[in-house]
């Protein structure tokens, strides 16, 4: 149980004091005396008379609570120590403080009301970025007192569709439109427009989207080799999948093993949306260090980090910055050997990743198990939305059996509307879209999926070879690990001073770029897609290009110029400076809160 707990409990009168170690003083300068007694008494092998007096009841209490929170405390402190080490622990504890220092000093009215002048103008950055907006637009702050012409509508549709946005029709965005053709689109809108009131809530009134529900999870089941035990579940996208992922993992240690305290292990690399879970349900997470050489999560430091309340294990097929499939068969080892349920995040690798063996992009032996047939592998979450071409909204979480799928529901029998349950986190569900899953699913088939693989593939490829062995990007730059999927991150070579990744990274927003910043390390990264592919020489190119302009303006102004680093290397300097601890934090706030201004 932790401390905070017992903050406003009252021991003999007096308040529990805030830390651990004030608490131990506490008792110790008040019971000193008695303690001396019981010493005695236990010398003796007599120490039950110490507790036989009047007091002795509450000394007894006051002694089993210390000893509950010293070991608990040595307890957690040796599960950092293991896991991380004494220094990384230390750089850990002192990285704390020091942003609850700077916290604290920025709260202050003096540096408040400079960091609010700050953020003032970042905001309105945001604002001018987010906001597109024109006086051609009709405006809508409330409900017209008469509904416009269909006619009408329609007009205001192409009107919005036409404000400045990035260029995704012609493939220079990384990922976010997965785009399978107009054939396609005009499918899954008919599909749509068929079952546009369909809830997923009410099967017994929507009996065939119930139907092609579950032949959706079936045929994503066998694309991930489950076992004939294999189950899962439609989703609203990979967050969500992740999301009950946690919550079942939760149930699953605490039905079945006992644990109150859930703990999560992952590499550093895993998708924000595995921390929203441990966030949401009350989990502690522990990230872990990449090895350096092959960038997937180092799994020394995974075992090292495992303890009797380790609930799950994750892993990325491939992680979303920089593109890389981690050692999944050494984790399935791990949690075989410590009957840990393990979770393989292939939302971004997707029909990619899966795909890979038959469309003979790699040899055999370049292709590493992530998937059921690893038999420490519990559970998969795949977006169909991504690489299945499936529309926005559909992703599949998957189990190696029903057992572990149960843990995510919700049931509640006793409710007064009557009985209820729900499989995922919402309750009604819009069917259209799995519908339009099921119709994308069916109509490319595994020959249509093994072609796209191959083609993005070999594109990625193209991009990953051209970092690697053009002259001057490969002096300059460096590809992280050996990715070989969708996804290229490339960052600036260790030995090269005075070049910003984020630098070009803008140089290639103006060229109609959208590349992904990274950080920790400092990189950008592209997932390509099928609209990628006929401008990748276009995007080589104009990388080759970016790159010699600022090796010239480096050279031509030396170190005597006053650089301009730019709004991306700006934003995340503020992001990974410890003096400007929650800045940053303030900034993804104001950017949330734009999105619902007018």
């Amino acid at each position: 149980m932790e401390l905070e707990s017992f903050t406003r409990a009252k021991v003999f009168g007096q308040p529990f004091l805030p830390t651990d170690f004030k608490l131990m003083v506490f008792f110790i300068q008040t019971s000193f005396w008695i303690y001396v007694e019981q010493i005695k008494g236990w010398v003796n092998y007599q120490y039950l008379e110490s507790y036989s007096c009047p007091w002795g009841y509450l000394a007894l209490a006051r002694d089993v609570v210390i000893v509950y929170l010293v070991l608990g405390y040595l307890s957690r402190l040796f599960t950092s120590i293991r896991g991380y080490g004494v220094y990384k622990s230390l750089c850990m504890f002192f990285k704390k403080v020091n942003r609850q220092v700077f916290l604290t000093l920025l709260s202050l009215p003096p540096m408040n009301k400079k960091v609010e002048k700050e953020l003032e103008s970042v905001l309105a950055k945001i604002e001018e970025e987010i906001m597109q907006n024109n006086d051609d637009l009709l405006q809508f702050p409330q409900l017209p007192a008469k509904g416009i012409t269909t006619e009408r509508v329609l007009t205001e549709l192409d009107n919005l569709q036409n404000l400045k946005h990035s260029d995704w029709i012609n493939g220079k965005v990384s990922g976010a439109v997965y785009h399978g053709g107009k054939s396609l689109l005009d499918l899954q809108s008919e599909a749509y427009h068929k079952y546009s009131v369909a809830n997923q809530l009410h099967p017994d009134v929507f009996p065939g989207v119930r139907k092609m529900e579950a032949e959706v999870v079936s045929m994503v089941l066998k694309i991930f080799n489950a076992p004939e035990t294999g189950c899962g579940s439609t989703t609203s996208g990979g967050t969500e999948s992740l999301l009950l992922t946690g919550l079942a993992a939760r149930q699953y240690g605490k039905t079945y093993r006992g644990i109150t305290q859930p703990e999560v292990i992952a590499p550093v690399t895993v998708h924000a949306g595995i921390e929203k879970a441990c966030f949401y349900f009350g989990m502690k997470l522990h990230k872990v260090d990449l090895d350096p050489k092959t960038y997937q999560v180092d799994i020394k430091k995974v075992e090292r980090l495992i303890n009797k309340n380790t609930v799950l294990l994750v892993g990325s097929a491939p992680n979303y910055p920089h593109g890389i499939i981690d050692d999944i068969e050494a984790l399935s080892k791990l949690a075989l050997k410590n009957k840990i349920l393990l979770h393989v995040d292939a939302c971004l690798g997707s029909f990619i990743v899966s795909f890979l063996e038959k469309s003979g992009v790699h040899d055999k032996g370049a292709i590493p198990l992530f998937d059921f047939r690893l038999p420490g592998v519990t559970s998969i979450s795949c977006d169909t939305h991504k690489y299945g071409f499936a529309p926005k909204g559909s992703s599949i979480i998957m189990y190696r059996n029903s057992k572990i799928r149960e843990c995510q529901y919700y049931v509640l029998s006793d409710w007064t509307g009557g009985m209820y349950g729900s499989p995922t986190l919402a309750g009604s569900r819009p069917g259209a879209l799995m519908v339009g899953c099921w119709a994308t699913l069916v109509n490319i088939g595994e020959e249509g999926y093994t072609k796209s693989c191959r083609d993005i593939v070999r594109t990625s490829m193209k991009l990953k070879y051209a970092i690697q062995g053009n002259e001057i990007l490969s002096k300059y730059l460096e590809v992280i690990g050996n990715p070989i999927g969708s996804v290229v991150s490339f960052k600036v070579r260790d030995n090269v001073n005075d070049f910003s990744i984020y630098a070009l990274g803008d140089l290639l927003g103006k060229k109609g770029w959208h590349f992904a910043s990274l950080q920790n390390p400092a990189a950008l990264h592209f997932a390509l897609t099928r609209l990628t592919i006929p401008i990748i020489d276009e995007l080589i190119g104009d990388i080759i290009e970016s790159t010699e302009h600022l090796v010239e303006e480096n050279e031509k102004h030396g170190d005597n110029k006053k650089k301009d680093v730019g709004d991306t290397a700006a934003l995340y300097g503020v992001a990974g400076s410890v003096t400007t601890s929650g800045v940053a934090d303030k900034v993804i706030v104001a950017f949330l809160d734009t999105l619902y201004k007018i």
